[in-house]
Parts: structure tokens; sequence; C-alpha cells
């Protein structure tokens, strides 16, 4: 596999739909009758505004959302113009069988992100969407039934340590509900390279969560197949099996 690397400074904005979402984090079962849901680093994905039209109870926490919808929407339009040009020249590693062409993909990006600005604007004031980031969340304990994180934890791998990262995984099991769940992908970092410290972080973990890796179904980083599944220990009360 070519070692060729997808070149980026800082953390980039991600726009994905409630479809990849029930991919990449084997949510095929998430019903109206299971949640709250937390998205966190959810940038401008439509996970939520789509999650809360089906009946489920979901928020999302990004430190943009500092930003109103206007400065989003064009910050993310030029996210997904850098983004694209960066796909383009690495075609061939990455896995198109979700998303078909490079145009659809973008197209599923921009899709996203409209869906979620006409969200964002409407439910931003009412606490659906919250100013926040890794590694402290403004929610009580034991607020959300899963949590999850996508295109974050490990993946920026280079810019965020260890101990970052323990402390963060740990903030999410602190606002998920004991036998609620928190999830995690990728497992890669921009250079395909597997979190060199995951052993030590299960490690760390096991005594306030079971860990498993479980198969994700939407193929596209090279070799990155499966998520990291936390299942916060303690009395299972009122929470129902993702």
């Amino acid at each position: 596999m070519s070692k060729r690397g997808y070149e980026q400074l800082g953390v980039a904005m991600t726009c994905r739909s409630f479809a990849e979402y029930v991919k990449m984090f084997a949510l095929e079962e998430l019903d109206s009758r299971q949640g709250p849901v937390l998205d966190v680093a959810a940038g401008a994905s439509s996970f939520t505004a789509e999650a809360n039209a089906k009946g489920l109870q979901a928020y999302a926490a990004d430190p943009m959302y500092a930003m109103n919808e206007e400065r989003i929407f064009a910050h993310g339009l030029n996210e997904i113009e850098v983004s694209t040009a960066k796909l383009a020249a690495l075609r061939d590693i990455f896995d198109w069988s979700y998303y078909g062409t490079l145009e659809h993909h973008r197209e599923m990006r921009e899709q996203s992100l409209s869906r979620f600005i006409d969200d964002y604007r409407q439910h931003r004031e009412k606490g659906r969407y919250v100013e926040s980031g890794l590694p402290q969340l403004p929610f009580a304990d034991n607020t959300f039934s899963l949590v999850l994180c996508s295109h974050f934890l490990f993946l920026y791998n280079e810019q965020f340590d260890y101990e970052f990262h323990l402390h963060a995984v740990r903030e999410l099991l602190r606002v998920c509900r004991p036998g609620g769940q928190v999830r995690l992908y990728p497992l890669k970092s921009l250079q395909w390279d597997y979190y060199p410290h995951m052993d030590r972080l299960l490690e760390a973990l096991k005594s306030e969560a079971k860990c498993q890796f479980m198969e994700s179904r939407l193929p596209f980083i090279p070799g990155s197949g499966e998520l990291l599944s936390l299942v916060k220990q303690g009395n299972r009360r009122d929470v129902d099996n993702f």
C-alpha cells in the first residue's frame, strides 16, 4: 500500500450525512426509541439534523459553533473545495465502492453542509448545537445513551498526544450513561497508520468500559474497516442496546 498520506494543517471541518454515520458506526439498529445521542467534534455534519427529523433526540458539540451559520457555511464550502482537490490527487488510494465517484463524494458533502446549516439556523439557540470541544464537555454525567466521535480522535495522532486522547475518551465516557456506548471512528491517522497507543489506552480504560472492536461498514480510508466501541460500566437501567 502506498504511504502517501492526506496532508492537513489543523483539524478539518467534517460534513457527513446520517447515512454515512449509520455505515461507519454500524448504527443500522438505531431508531427513535434510543437516545439521547451526542455527536462530538460534529462539525457541519447533518447527522444531528437528520436524526431529529427521524424522531431521535440528538445533539452536536463542536468548538466551531461559536460562529454563525454564514461563517460556517463559507468555511464549509472552502473546506469541501480544498479536500476535494486533495482527494483527487490521492484518488487511487481510497476505496470508492460507497461513494462511486469523487464528484458524488463532493455532492454528498455539499448536501450535508446545506442540511446542517438549515437546522443550525433554526436550533442553535435551542441547545441542539453546543459550542464545546474535547477534552472538556459542558454536559452532566450520565446524560447520553450513545456518544459518537468521528474523524477526530486517532485521526490527528500527530497533533494530539496520548494524554489528550486518554482525557478525551474519559470525558466521552463521563457523559455516557452506564450501559451506554461510546463509538469512535476511524482508528487510523491521516498517514493511514493504526493508532500506536491503542493497547495502552484500552488498558487504562478497562475498569471503566468494556472495549471491543466492531466492523465499520463504510469503506473509504485505506485499511480502515473497524471502529472502537466502549460500553460504559455500571447499571444498564433504561439503556437500549445498539
